[in-house]
């Protein structure tokens, strides 16, 4: 393997071949020094669960068209005790998408955003969670976040921008450093990261005052995984990979597993100063309802083991993110731990996941 490649694994992490070739690939790129590869790695138009150090030269593609990718958490106000999940089920199934609901935006710029307030498909998710075990009660009073109350996770990012500036700057041969295309390419990145956090914010308000306490929305924690950040002369390319270097980090499974607040280490620098994303994608879309169908019928698909519930009207995308498509989210967190780049502060479980 390239000595410029380094890998955040252990003996049960899987990493799929194809996903570390990939990789390689990427070590190779001209100004490239460093390259890598999280547990949760795995292929995509670039590897996901990544991290590509470079100098003199920076790379748009290495972030994909979604800019500002992440998760966002956020306390709800609402005692656990006052939740009931199938009142909260039957509302929510009103709704087809969350661009049905109307918003006005309360930024003074205008939105570069069409769609602001929306999440998109695919792995994107509203999840209402309830905290299921704190080992540092420090770390999770200092976001703001009681045991007994409901949070809300939103992973989304900058929706139709984000893919405006990726193909305006798409140039698998890199921009070089201190050129006009470089300094154009930052800026409007840099935008894309500040919408799509105000994204997420009111994603989870639309949602949350659909069901009647969206004024007690509170911020409590925002990880992008889709960026680029300059860093000692360097650039640094996270391409589902999130800074360690800006306190307690939103590390979920899937719908069917528990979320990871994560306490990074005092020195993360073995892995870029970064941790996963997620679990990461273990089956490609296309296999999963033809591996499933024998298991789920359309009423269990959409519960999951930890009895939570899943409200989503594409069949096809529920079988697509079924639990079983991703990898374990225990042996990823393992593997951070076995590397002494972090440490379990909580671990929320969710109750209802929302797609749409």
């Amino acid at each position: 393997m390239n000595q410029k490649i380094t890998l955040i694994s252990n003996e049960k992490c899987w990493m799929e071949q194809s996903a570390l070739a990939q990789l390689e690939a990427l070590a190779s790129l001209p100004g490239a020094v460093r390259a890598v590869g999280l547990p949760d790695l795995h292929a995509g138009r670039t590897p996901v669960g990544a991290v590509v150090e470079t100098e003199g030269i920076l790379y748009p593609h290495l972030i994909g068209n979604d800019i500002g990718c992440g998760m966002g958490l956020f306390a709800c106000g609402v005692p656990l005790r006052k939740v009931r999940q199938e009142r909260f089920v039957s509302r929510l199934s009103h709704i087809r998408a969350l661009g049905d609901l109307p918003i006005e935006n309360p930024f003074p710029e205008e939105s570069p955003i069409s769609d602001l307030g929306t999440i998109g498909g695919g792995n994107h998710f509203i999840e209402f969670q309830a905290v299921e075990e704190v080992r540092m009660p420090g770390e999770l009073e200092s976001i703001g976040i009681g045991r007994g109350e409901l949070l809300l996770l939103v992973h989304c990012g900058s929706r139709g921008y984000g893919q405006r500036i990726f193909s305006g700057f798409l140039d698998y041969g890199g921009l070089p450093a201190g050129g006009g295309r470089a300094a154009a390419y930052l800026a409007a990145h840099g935008d894309a990261l500040l919408w799509a956090k105000r994204n997420r914010f009111l994603a989870a308000q639309k949602l949350a005052g659909w069901l009647g306490f969206g004024s007690a929305l509170r911020p409590a924690l925002d990880c992008a995984h889709n960026f680029l950040e300059e860093q000692d002369g360097r650039f640094v390319h996270r391409k589902g990979a999130v800074s360690a270097e800006r306190g307690l980090v939103v590390l979920p499974g899937s719908r069917g597993s528990l979320t990871y607040l994560l306490k990074p280490a005092a020195d993360t620098a073995l892995s870029a100063h970064s941790l996963s994303h997620g679990a990461g994608r273990k089956w490609a879309r296309s296999l999963c309802r033809s591996r499933l169908r024998n298991k789920y019928d359309r009423d269990s698909i959409r519960e999951t083991a930890l009895k939570s519930r899943v409200v989503c009207h594409d069949t096809g995308l529920l079988y697509q993110e079924a639990p079983e498509a991703y990898k374990n989210v225990e042996q990823v967190v393992a593997a951070l731990e076995e590397h002494r780049l972090a440490e379990v502060a909580a671990t929320p479980r969710p109750l209802i996941t929302y797609k749409g």
